[in-house]
Order: structure tokens, then C-alpha cells, then sequence
């Protein structure tokens, strides 16, 4: 057979030729990095399969929509197993709620449709003045969410029959006051409790652990007394910073920018004004509004007699807390800065004039433009650096575009260097040492990404120290790295972790001791209860768990009230014992009459919750839901600490 290759290599070239051929000119090329970038399916619901690039794609949404509201927000909880998994369980959810109002038929309307897009705030701000819709900035609008305007208004579409498919259950959700009275009262009622605490750190003075206790649990317990994986690394980073730095504008681009953008790059012009509020937001009944608004019209025809007697009048009568004390001054603003409807009515005004009634969410104003500063234009020459910085960042985004699949393209073909691609796309190099598969706290940029990271330490990428995939660490931004050194996890010596070794000895040992203690002193109280040694009652609660464990808590919340005084036994784990002598059942206080309202209410939507819950796990058993990646395991404390 290998002969018949070698001897028929043409022959061999051109079958494969027209087997190869027709599959690219059917799927182009696009579509199979498409089919290979979705991955193994990770899901099932109704038949129909999420697979690993719809969840990808998911995740990298959510965590783009909580950088841009939380720019603080640390970027390891993003890209935890746990967010990973909770991302996964709303696509789920979106499915076996959309896959609902399929077969329940529930569609939106056009009219429908056109009701929900007036009420969407970020709509209400695209409009011009006369009413009419810039589709300019709708389109835009939906480009920034990757879609045209008919997915955007298919996607509201979807939104509001899926908010049918729960709408009538949690509308409908009912809690009698009774009913919460009573789970309320049982939920926070007190017990009185005494508590004998059995610590394992006192028991853990006691212990005295020879050399062959300490080298035999040394080990047992090897995995304990690891240093992990290590590994030295080179990378490369992709991204629009790495390549504003080998960009050079030229004069000709910078003056045709200017000239383009001189209108908005040269200043705003800005308003101070005043106002009086009368507070009538939208959700207030309208009878309300109408009595704000009757008022509005009041103020504003005595302020017609006598216009300088603004200041005084907002001071007496403004509802802005906030201005009121200053006359209603609201300092110089920009287009931009206030509610559309109260900046439409202070930029069509001149200096010293008075609106009529103006309507807001937040009510009724009367505005008057105390001064105008007209827009200031800048020179070319003062505006440079930004015109440079701005054609910069564009010219790198475009560049990003253009290079992001030459660099994927480049670490795969040449696994075995990452110095082709690098002198392709002018990027620096970088190496690291010391890295492990979890990054070290305070860990900043692509080394603290953990997608990065596994790829880093995947199979082939150790063992034959390939270059890994082109990893996407952030919003354009893409990396990849190659193993130069591997040190394989090992246990260390123990006389490098003989104290370690002792401390943890000595910790099981103290937890050992104390529950055995407790455990016998239990046993003895319960047969001699007079004998007991507990110290002074204290009364424990949800609300004031008086610094006792959680597991204390519960515990004594949960004895059976009809056979009190009751002791009971709560192992604490790594921290000892503890025996809860219950001694009673005390009643909570009766909350105010507005603090019980608000608690009926509350308890009214965790009623509605859990009908909602239990009707979601009904239909996701209806659609035959499958989730076929695990769900990620609880971390432990000492996971956590090391996080």
C-alpha cells in the first residue's frame, strides 16, 4: 500500500484534490473554523444542543456587560468555574423558557413590539427632537451588541414571550397574611440556649506528636505537602495597546480628522440654569401628578408677573433637596448631562428666559437659563494629541481585526515557535517564570486568566511544548504561550515541611480530642442533666446569632420546641464541638406596623419565587433537559484562602 503512495504521489495529490476541493467551494473555509469553534456539545434542551462556542460566547457577554457596570470587579470572579456554570444555567433557562412560549404560541405583536421599544430607555434617548427615531444611532445601537435591528427587535420579541411564559404565575403568586405570619414568627423566633464550647485548639496544646507520628502522617497525606507545577513560559499578546505602539499617524490623516471632527472635538457649549421641581415620579398615582402639575402651573404664572423672583420662589417651593437651598441653581451642564425632555427645553431657551411646565420621571420643572457659555473652538494644534490618540486607537482596532486570525492561524502552523507570528505582527516576546495552573494573588493581565492558564498546562502544550491555541483573555485581546521549562508537581522533602506537617497533625488531633470530649460529655448530661456545666443563657436568633458558629445557630433553631429543655451535640468540623443546652422557645417581638407590611410583601415575592422555581424545574423536566459538562465542586476553605 505505502509502495503504491510513493510510486502515485500525483496520482495520490490529485484524489485528494477532488475530495478536499468541493467541500471548501460547499462550506468555504469560514465555515469550517465555524464548525470547529462550536465545539462538543455542553447542553441539551428540547432536542436541541448548546454547544461549547454558544456558551463561550455567552460567558464572554456577561463578563463584558459587568466590566463595563463594574470596572472594579476582580477578574478572576468572572472567569471562575462557578461564573462559568451560572452562565450555563441562564442560557439553559432562556432555552427551556423560549422552547415554552413555542409551544404555548405566545408572540409579540407588532404593536406589541412597538410599545415595548418606546418604554426601553436607551430607544427613548435616540430620538430627535421632533419625535422621529435616528435609525443613524439604532443601527450603531444594535452594531454594539453584534446585531442588525431586526435581530435586536427579534430578540425583544423573544423577551416578551418568554416573559408571558411566567408572567401569569408570578402575577397570581398569593400569601395570605396569616400563612406568613407564620413562617415569618417561626423564622425569626428565639431560643434560649446555653452553649459549651469544645475547641480544637485548646485540645491541640495537649498533643505531642512523636518524629514517627509526624512521618507517617507526612505519608498518608503527601498530596498536603506539594509544590505544584511550574512551568517557565514565553507569550505573546494580541491586543489593540500592543499594536498602537508600532502606529504612526501621519499629517495629512490628522488634518482630514480635524476637519471632520472639529464640531465635536472643539468644546461643547454649555447652560447654567435653575429650576424648580415638583416631585411626581411615573409610577405615582395620578391623581398625584395632576395636583404636582396643578401647583407647577401656579408657581409658573406668578413667576410670568415677576421673573426675578425665581430664586426665592424655588427656594420656598422646589422639591429638589438638593438645589432648592441655592435658589435652584443647578451650575453650568453640557448636552448630555440631564434628562432629555428638561435638556431640550434649557438648550432652546436664551439667557434669562423661563419655560413653561416642563415634564420629567421625576416630575414637573420650571427652568430658567441663568447664563450661556458658547462652545469654544480649539486649533488643530491643541487638539494634536487627542486626534493622534483617537486615530491611533482606531487604526490599532481595524489592525486588530485585520491580524487576529493571522495570529490564531500563525501559533497553530508553527506550534513549535512563536518567533514566526511575531515578527509577522511586530509583538514583543514576553517570558515569565514560576507559573502555575492557579495565578500567584495580585496577579495582573493575561497571567491571571485562567483560560489562559489551562491551555497553558493542557496535555499537549506540556508534554511536547507546543505553542498553545490563540486564547481570548479579554475584550480584543488574544494570547498564546509555549512551555520553555516544566517542573512536574512533587511532594517536598519533609524536612522542608516538618512544620507544616506538626501544624497539621496537631489541628486533626485537637479536632479529635474535642469531639470526643463533647461527644462524652453529651452523653453524661443527657443521663445526669444536674450535673451539667454550661455557661450563663443567652438568646440566640437569625437576626443576633450572638458570634456562635452558623452550625450553633441552626441547631438550636431547629430542636423540637415541644421537647425542650433538649441538649443536642454539633460537630464543628476543624474547629471542635460544642453542646447547646435549649432551654426555650421565645416569641419574636411584633414588628411595627410599616416594618409588617413590608415583611408580608417581601415574603409575598419569595412565595412568588418559589412557585416560579418549582414551574421552571417542571418544564425543564417537560423538555427533556441534559447537561452534560459537572457541575463545578464547593471549594473548600483552604481553596478559598488560596484563591
Amino acid at each position: 500500500m505505502f509502495d503504491f503512495v510513493r510510486k502515485h504521489t500525483r496520482v495520490m495529490q490529485f484524489l485528494l484534490f477532488l475530495l478536499i476541493f468541493p467541500s471548501f467551494v460547499l462550506f468555504g473555509l469560514e465555515g469550517y473554523s465555524r464548525m470547529k469553534e462550536k465545539g462538543d456539545a455542553v447542553a441539551k434542551v428540547d432536542g436541541r444542543e448548546i454547544m461549547q462556542g454558544e456558551w463561550d460566547a455567552a460567558h464572554k457577554i456577561e463578563v463584558d456587560r459587568l466590566r463595563q457596570s463594574m470596572p472594579s470587579l476582580d477578574p478572576k470572579l468572572l472567569d471562575s468555574p462557578e461564573a462559568r456554570y451560572a452562565t450555563l444555567d441562564r442560557l439553559i433557562r432562556e432555552r427551556v423558557i423560549a422552547a415554552a412560549s413555542v409551544q404555548s404560541k405566545l408572540v409579540a405583536t407588532d404593536a406589541r413590539l412597538a410599545r415595548e421599544l418606546q418604554q426601553n430607555e436607551m430607544i427613548a434617548s435616540l430620538r430627535k427632537p421632533d419625535g422621529s427615531l435616528d435609525m443613524d444611532r439604532y443601527r450603531q445601537l444594535a452594531a454594539s451588541q453584534g446585531m442588525t435591528p431586526e435581530m435586536f427587535e427579534n430578540s425583544v420579541r423573544a423577551e416578551i414571550s418568554a416573559r408571558q411564559v411566567t408572567a401569569g404565575l408570578g402575577g397570581t403568586g398569593f400569601a395570605p397574611a396569616s400563612l406568613s405570619a407564620v413562617a415569618l414568627n417561626s423564622y425569626f423566633e428565639k431560643r434560649e440556649v446555653q452553649v459549651a464550647r469544645f475547641a480544637a485548639a485548646d485540645y491541640a496544646l495537649k498533643v505531642n506528636p512523636t518524629d514517627a507520628e509526624l512521618e507517617a502522617f507526612y505519608k498518608e497525606n503527601g498530596a498536603l505537602f506539594q509544590a505544584p507545577e511550574q512551568a517557565a513560559i514565553e507569550y505573546l499578546v494580541l491586543d489593540v495597546e500592543s499594536l498602537k505602539k508600532g502606529i504612526t499617524v501621519n499629517e495629512a490623516d490628522l488634518k482630514t480628522y480635524f476637519e471632520q471632527n472639529a464640531q465635536r472635538l472643539g468644546g461643547q457649549e454649555e447652560r447654567r440654569a435653575s429650576h424648580i421641581l415638583l416631585n411626581a415620579p411615573k409610577s405615582a398615582p395620578q391623581a398625584e401628578r395632576d395636583k404636582a402639575r396643578a401647583k407647577a402651573e401656579e408657581l409658573l404664572a406668578a413667576l410670568k408677573k415677576a421673573p426675578d423672583s425665581f430664586a426665592d420662589v424655588a427656594k420656598k417651593n422646589s422639591q429638589d433637596t438638593g438645589s432648592a437651598a441655592n435658589g435652584g441653581d443647578l451650575d453650568f451642564f453640557n448636552r448630555g448631562a440631564m434628562t432629555k425632555p428638561f435638556e431640550d427645553a434649557a438648550f432652546s431657551l436664551k439667557k434669562g428666559e423661563i419655560s413653561g411646565v416642563v415634564e420629567t420621571e421625576f416630575g414637573y420643572h420650571i427652568i430658567k437659563v441663568t447664563d450661556v457659555k458658547e462652545a469654544k473652538k480649539r486649533s488643530f494644534e491643541e487638539l494634536r494629541p487627542e486626534l493622534e490618540a483617537d486615530l491611533k486607537k482606531q487604526q490599532a482596532q481595524k489592525k486588530f481585526a485585520d491580524s487576529a486570525e493571522a495570529f490564531a492561524n500563525g501559533v497553530y502552523e508553527q506550534a513549535d515557535s512563536l518567533k514566526p507570528v511575531a515578527d509577522r505582527l511586530k509583538l514583543e516576546i514576553q517570558k515569565a517564570t514560576g507559573i502555575t495552573r492557579k495565578s500567584a494573588p495580585g496577579t495582573t493581565g493575561v497571567l491571571a486568566n485562567p483560560k489562559f492558564l489551562n491551555s497553558l498546562f493542557a496535555p499537549d502544550a506540556v508534554e511536547k511544548k507546543r505553542n498553545t491555541e490563540a486564547v481570548e483573555t479579554g475584550a480584543s485581546q488574544l494570547a498564546s504561550g509555549r512551555i520553555t521549562q516544566y517542573t512536574p508537581a512533587r511532594t517536598l522533602p519533609l524536612a522542608e515541611v516538618k512544620d507544616k506537617v506538626r501544624e497539621r497533625l496537631l489541628a486533626v488531633r485537637g479536632a479529635e480530642l474535642a469531639r470526643k470530649d463533647g461527644m462524652e460529655k453529651l452523653a453524661a448530661w443527657k443521663a445526669r442533666p444536674a450535673e451539667a456545666s454550661l455557661p450563663a443563657a443567652v438568646l440566640l436568633s437569625r437576626e443576633d446569632g450572638q458570634k456562635q458558629p452558623a452550625a450553633v445557630i441552626e441547631a438550636a433553631l431547629r430542636a423540637d420546641s415541644a421537647a425542650l429543655p433538649a441538649l443536642v451535640g454539633v460537630d464543628l468540623g476543624r474547629d471542635g464541638y460544642a453542646v447547646v443546652r435549649v432551654n426555650k422557645a421565645v416569641p419574636r417581638d411584633p414588628p411595627h406596623a410599616d416594618a409588617g407590611r413590608q415583611e408580608l410583601t417581601q415574603y409575598s415575592r419569595w412565595w412568588s419565587g418559589a412557585e416560579n422555581l418549582a414551574y421552571y424545574n417542571l418544564i425543564k423536566e417537560r423538555f427533556k433537559v441534559q447537561v452534560k459538562v459537572p457541575k463545578p465542586a464547593p471549594r473548600t476553605g483552604d481553596e478559598q484562602q488560596t484563591q
